[in-house]
């Protein structure tokens, strides 16, 4: 068992609400254990280019509530190479970092996994707003992207009915509908259209209309990027129905704001177990939730593995929305 004395943190990937309560967490836990924390800035690529700075219990101190990641967020390619994780890897050692924490996505997941096993221990703390890590029920940031969908969908759905217009919402989820599901369902949108499930446009129009016959003012439809694009979709309903089509892609505000207390407390009692974990000189395992519990799982067993949408949701949705 390794022992651990320094250990290093960073962030990578996409940001995502809570990320900071994480590194904070991180660093109180990490300090009470005896250990020194360093952040790196600007993930894998600073952790090559050595850019690290120490952290203490003052520095991480009122970032709780702030989204985004203090530490930074960028994407290398370099490190994606032999070379470039040789790099990393003597950067931290030259730093004196026995174990590092990494707060990300798949991709983030695959470089901490590269890392332990080239001798320095590595964790992974699941924070993408997709939601779509398998092992684990929820992501860091999932919650507060929702919640900013829903708070969109419930403004929209006010002038939509005051107009009597069909809106169509795009949402992020390029690979997953997590987020468009989620926040259809709780936003009782009429169709939710996602790229695990793909839905006709005939279908869409065939209850857009049937809705219009009963009587509804208005009507939501909610599209995650990777099943098509808003405009697109708009466009289709306005040539086949005739009514008022408006379109409104929310992007990257869906990434930002102060983490909800879902978030901020998921994270901070991630940040707290992975330092756990690191100190007792494990590496090369992620920390996720199964029914408000923490696990710890090999990284091997959630790589490259997309967490699936149930069909009871999507079921769900669409017999709410009849």
């Amino acid at each position: 068992m390794p022992l651990i004395r320094k250990i290093g943190v960073l962030t990578s990937g996409g940001d995502a609400p809570g990320m900071n309560a994480a590194v904070r967490a991180v660093v109180r836990r990490g300090i009470s254990l005896g250990a020194e924390v360093v952040g790196v800035r600007r993930g894998y690529a600073g952790l090559i280019a050595g850019d690290f700075m120490e952290l203490t219990v003052s520095s991480v101190g009122d970032i709780i509530h702030r989204g985004g990641t203090f530490l930074q967020t960028a994407r290398s390619d370099h490190f994606l190479t032999e070379e470039g994780q040789q790099e990393a890897l003597a950067s931290a050692r030259a730093a004196g970092i026995d174990g590092l924490v990494v707060i990300g996505g798949d991709g983030s997941f695959r470089g901490a996994l590269q890392l332990t096993r080239m001798g320095l221990p590595s964790v992974g703390i699941p924070a993408t707003i997709d939601n779509d890590i398998d092992g684990t029920d929820r992501t860091i940031g999932f919650d507060t992207a929702v919640n900013t969908c829903l708070d969109a969908i419930r403004k929209i759905r006010d002038t939509a009915t005051s107009h009597e217009r069909t809106f169509v919402l795009e949402v992020m989820g390029r690979d997953s509908g997590w987020i468009a599901l989620a926040a259809g369902l709780a936003g009782g949108a009429e169709s939710i259209l996602l790229p695990e499930r793909p839905l006709p446009m005939d279908e869409v129009v065939t209850r857009l209309k049937r809705g219009v016959e009963r009587g509804k003012r208005h009507t939501l439809i909610i599209v995650a990027e990777g099943a098509g694009s808003g405009f697109e979709v708009g466009r289709e309903i306005r040539e086949k129905t005739g009514y008022d089509t408006r379109v409104m892609v929310l992007g990257h505000i869906q990434r930002g704001g102060s983490p909800t207390a879902l978030d901020a407390m998921l994270a901070s009692r991630m940040g707290a177990k992975a330092a756990e974990v690191l100190m007792e000189g494990r590496g090369g395992l992620f920390i996720g939730v199964k029914n408000e519990e923490l696990v710890t799982a090999p990284l091997e067993q959630v790589l490259g593995r997309r967490k699936d949408i149930p069909d009871e949701l999507v079921d769900l949705a669409e017999i709410l929305a009849i």
